[in-house]
């Protein structure tokens, strides 16, 4: 703060020294003017003047410091209360910018919940022509073109589910239920939407389920499980996916791993991040890279601890290790 206030004042202070090097020329070109006694008043002014800039820096920059200090939330309560007229005027155009702010905020607010609600229905509406397409197109009597069909309508299925659960990510709190859920039942329901692929791709399922009951949100949970194995699926050929559950270290632990092409070890640290899609793969455009970001953002919600483990050519292993229920105290639902 001292710098910025000397370079505000560097004006007043350059013409100051100007004065008394001035003063002091003065007496060195006028032989009848003490040079002694003007330099005498050259120290006493440049005393007073240095007390004179301790005590209005004091008071000059009290304001300037609480306003660095200030929380810019938007909430004029918090701003210093100004003393001189130009911190009077600074003070009531920051008023009237956060007035006018808050209302712009609001509008977009609004605006954006009223695009996710349009949003939120339109994916409720297109999912019952999606329903009718699924039931016309098991009613084919060509395998090959059923098989097509059924790969493409679930592609799009899987889009429209990821999108919906990203538009409730907001609110997910809100949505939770946390009660004993059953992960024979969720896994092998998630199995059944992704069955048609699977048998396209030759992929079959060694499940071992040691544990069968976790807490969590039936709903969110299947979220998760439908991202890692369509992941799973998606980059595996002609191979089963491992699915194991275990008791480790008081948690139980549910295990994925697919024998697919794996991830590159300089990917690894950013998979979970949004958009984030595979540097070896920017020619997919398929790719949205949300999956994987959603996943952990829903898993973190339920207190899941999401790992991943990969070698190139090799497979992934990702790893979910369930809470106990003193994990959830204050969860909503429990």
């Amino acid at each position: 703060m001292i710098g910025h206030f000397i370079r505000e004042k560097i004006s007043w202070i350059l013409i100051f020294i100007g004065l008394q090097v001035l003063l002091v020329f003065v007496a060195y070109l006028d032989p009848s003017l003490p040079v002694s006694s003007i330099f005498y008043v050259v120290f006493l002014s440049s005393l007073i003047f240095f007390f004179f800039t301790v005590a209005r820096y004091h008071k000059e920059t009290k304001y300037y410091k609480n306003l660095k200090d200030w929380d810019a939330n938007l909430h004029i309560t918090g701003l210093p209360e100004p003393r001189t007229p130009f911190e009077k005027v600074v003070h009531q155009s920051m008023t009237e910018q956060a007035d006018q702010l808050k209302v712009e905020a609001a509008s977009n607010r609004r605006m954006i919940e009223q695009e996710k609600d349009e949003l939120l229905a339109w994916i409720h509406e297109a999912k019952t022509p999606l329903t009718a397409m699924s039931l016309i197109i098991e009613r084919l009597n060509d395998p090959g073109i059923r098989a097509l069909l059924k790969y493409e309508w679930l592609r799009i299925h899987l889009l429209l589910d990821q999108q919906l659960h990203q538009k409730r990510m907001d609110f997910l709190e809100n949505d939770l239920y946390i009660e004993k859920t059953d992960l024979e039942t969720v896994i092998y329901g998630e199995i059944k939407t992704v069955q048609s692929w699977c048998i396209q791709k030759g992929i079959g399922f060694d499940i071992d389920l040691e544990v069968k009951d976790v807490l969590s949100d039936n709903k969110w949970l299947a979220f998760i499980l439908r991202q890692l194995l369509t992941n799973a699926v998606k980059y595996s050929r002609e191979r089963d996916i491992e699915i194991r559950s275990s008791r480790e270290h008081g948690h139980t632990v549910l295990i994925i791993r697919d024998f697919g092409r794996g991830i590159p070890q300089k990917d690894m640290p950013r998979i979970f991040e949004k958009g984030f899609t595979s540097t070896d793969d920017h020619q997919n455009t398929a790719s949205t890279g949300m999956g994987l970001y959603l996943t952990k953002k829903a898993a973190d919600a339920l207190h899941i601890n999401v790992k991943a483990e990969s070698e190139p050519r090799k497979g992934t292993v990702f790893t979910l290790a369930f809470p106990e229920r003193n994990d959830f105290e204050g969860t909503i639902g429990m």
